[in-house]
C-alpha cells in the first residue's frame, strides 16, 4: 500500500556501474510504496548537488555508498537545510561499512522498505572550523598506507600520460611532416619533385612512395596501460605524532608525549568519544579517554581520515565540535 511519502530518489552513477540489479529493485519497491516518486540521475557532483537544492518538498532517499551519503549530508549542511530534511538511504556500492555502523540494512529491498515505512532518527554531527563534516569516526593521523597508494597510482598515471603523448607526436608527425595520407601526400610529391606528370606516372611511382615512407617511420606500439603499482606501507612508518589535543579547553595530551593516534566520533547526548593511543615504552600505555563537545587538535603538520573516506590536510590545526541531532536518517523501527 502506498504511502503519503513524496520522494527525491536520487541515484549515484556509481551504484548505477556497481550493481544496475539492485538499483532497479529499490527503484521499483520505492516507485511501488511511495505517492509520488522522482527518480533523478545525476553524472556529477556538481548535478548531484542542483537535485538536492530543487526538491522542494519530497523527501531525498540516495541510492549509493558511503561516499553518496556523505556528500548529500555535507551539501545539506552547507545550504543550512540539513535540520529540516531527513535523509533516507538504500546501501549500493563498494563502500558500506558507514551505512552499516548507522543501523541501515544493507538489501536492497529491506533498505528501500526501511526509506518508506521507517522512522526518523535524530543522529549527532561532528563539524570542524572548515565547514567539513563528520558522520561517524575520525581519526589522526591519517593511514600511511593510503597515502603512499594514492602517490604510488598518481605516479604511474602521469608516466602512463607521458608515454601516450609521446606515441601521439609522432603519429601526428608522420601525418604531418611526410604526407602519409593513404597515398594523398604521396602523389603531390611526385608530382613536384620527381618530374613525373600524369595519371600513369603517378600509379606507377605510388607503391614505392610507400614503401620508403613506412620504412623511414616504422609505426610505433602505443604502450598498454598497466593497473597501478600497489605499494602498502605500514601506519608505523610515519612514526608517533606529536599533538595536543583539548578536550571542552581541557589538555587531553600535550606536544611532549608522542602519540601512535587519535579517534574522534560522535557519541550521545551531544558529545564526542575521544581516544588518544600514546607511544608505548616499555609496558604498553594505556589509550587516555574523554567526552566532550569540542575537540582541539594542534601541532606538527597532520593529515585526518573522516569515516574511513575522506582524506584531509595536512594542517597544523582544527577544531571539531558535536551538533547535537543534527541530520536526520530513516531507519528501520
Amino acid at each position: 500500500m502506498a504511502t503519503g511519502d513524496q520522494l527525491l530518489v536520487v541515484i549515484d552513477p556509481l551504484a548505477r556501474h556497481t550493481d544496475g540489479e539492485a538499483v532497479r529493485i529499490a527503484k521499483d519497491v520505492l516507485s511501488a510504496g511511495a505517492a509520488s516518486t522522482k527518480v533523478c540521475l545525476p553524472e556529477g557532483p556538481e548535478e548531484f548537488a542542483r537535485v538536492l537544492a530543487r526538491r522542494g518538498s519530497r523527501r531525498p532517499v540516495v541510492v549509493g555508498d558511503d561516499r553518496a551519503l556523505l556528500r548529500a549530508v555535507a551539501l545539506l549542511h552547507r545550504q543550512r537545510e540539513l535540520t529540516a530534511c531527513a535523509l533516507a538511504m538504500v546501501p549500493v556500492g563498494p563502500s558500506l561499512g558507514l551505512a552499516r555502523s548507522l543501523g541501515v540494512p544493507t538489501g536492497a529491498v529491506a533498505a528501500a522498505r526501511a526509506a518508506l515505512d521507517g522512522v526518523e532518527r535524530r543522529l549527532d554531527l561532528l563539524v570542524d572550523d572548515s565547514d567539513g563534516v563528520v558522520l561517524g569516526t575520525l581519526r589522526i593521523p591519517a593511514p600511511a598506507g593510503a597515502t603512499a597508494l594514492d602517490a604510488e597510482a598518481d605516479a604511474d598515471a602521469e608516466t602512463e600520460a607521458e608515454a601516450d603523448g609521446e606515441g601521439d607526436g609522432d603519429t601526428a608527425g608522420t601525418g604531418a611532416g611526410s604526407g602519409f595520407g593513404f597515398g594523398f601526400g604521396a602523389r603531390a610529391g611526385v608530382g613536384a619533385g620527381g618530374g613525373s606528370s600524369g595519371h600513369q606516372s603517378w600509379l606507377r611511382n605510388w607503391p614505392q612512395s610507400l614503401v620508403r615512407t613506412l620504412s623511414a617511420h616504422p609505426p610505433r606500439i602505443r604502450r598498454v596501460a598497466r593497473p597501478a603499482r600497489i605499494r602498502v606501507v605500514s601506519p608505523a612508518v610515519a612514526g608517533p605524532s606529536r599533538l595536543r589535543v583539548e578536550v571542552d579547553g581541557v589538555t587531553l595530551v600535550d606536544l611532549d608525549q608522542p602519540v601512535q593516534g587519535v579517534s574522534i566520533a560522535p557519541g550521545t547526548d551531544g558529545g564526542a568519544d575521544v581516544e588518544v593511543r600514546p607511544v608505548s615504552v616499555g609496558a604498553e600505555a594505556a589509550p587516555l579517554r574523554a567526552v566532550g563537545q569540542r575537540v582541539t587538535v594542534s601541532g606538527a603538520d597532520f593529515r585526518y581520515r573522516a569515516d574511513s573516506l575522506v582524506v584531509a590536510g595536512p594542517v597544523r590545526t582544527r577544531t571539531w565540535t558535536v551538533r547535537e541531532g543534527a541530520w536526520g536518517l530513516t531507519l528501520p523501527e
